[in-house]
């Protein structure tokens, strides 16, 4: 079994989404047995609560980030869609960009029922949805946005703490780093942590020039065996770009 996997899209206004088309491309031709997307396709800068009252907040809107999602789904499946014969597995684990939906629908009591997840149209698109945060288990190896560790339910930050806290392969993404760990559990079976949490090539002004100098790009884990085994692949953006711009 082959799972093809795509760390945080992060689609928004004002960006090309090319970069989309070939990931979707490039997974068309591999044809994984399995999509898992780890989250943050939309990434909903109108609910940021971190820009508000800046001037970079001008002219943000729900409707935008919505659109700006939606075309970003049609450029990723359309080239899987045509490819003849191949229907994956598709699995989706909402990242928390698409959980600031959630969190103004609750902490804005005259929204309810006017803005939903499902407004992304996630489903439609083929993708079984996840909560944010539930972790998927598959043939041993657990996904999610990112893993949580403490009372406090802070991110697990590297790929060794996964490891040593969660006992079992993990990937993550959340994080915009390829950081990557093995342990050999006492039966023999290799286990393996990956954060990987950007596929997208755009920069994050937060981020800073040093900041943005950070991995982009998407995983294939080959050969996936009971127990969390598997080969990893990552792929980079920059080959994608090189392949199928």
């Amino acid at each position: 079994m082959r799972i093809g996997v795509i760390p945080d899209t992060q689609c928004r206004q004002g960006v090309s989404l090319d970069y989309l088309s070939h990931i979707g491309q490039y997974f068309a031709i591999k044809q994984p047995d399995i999509l898992l997307h780890l989250g943050d396709h939309a990434d909903m800068p109108a609910l940021s609560s971190y820009d508000k009252g800046k001037a970079c907040f001008s002219g943000r809107r729900y409707i935008k980030d919505v659109d700006a999602a939606r075309r970003g789904m049609d450029a990723l499946m359309t080239p899987i869609r045509k490819a003849r014969g191949y229907k994956p597995r598709q699995v989706f684990c909402l990242g928390n960009h698409e959980e600031r939906i959630n969190r103004a629908a609750n902490d804005q009591e005259e929204l309810e029922g006017l803005v939903s997840v499902n407004d992304l149209r996630y489903a439609d698109y083929g993708w079984k949805v996840y909560p944010f945060l539930e972790v998927v288990m598959i043939s041993g190896i657990a996904f999610s946005h990112y893993f949580t560790s403490g009372a406090l339910g802070r991110p697990i930050t590297s790929a060794r703490a996964l490891l040593t806290k969660k006992h079992s392969s993990a990937i993550a993404g959340h994080q915009q780093i390829l950081d990557i760990a093995t342990s050999v559990r006492a039966d023999g079976k290799m286990i393996t942590g990956v954060i990987c949490g950007a596929a997208y090539p755009h920069k994050e002004s937060y981020l800073g020039p040093q900041g943005n100098l950070h991995y982009r790009g998407v995983l294939t884990l080959n050969d996936v065996r009971p127990g969390g085994e598997f080969e990893l692949m990552p792929v980079t953006l920059r080959y994608l770009r090189k392949r199928f711009g």
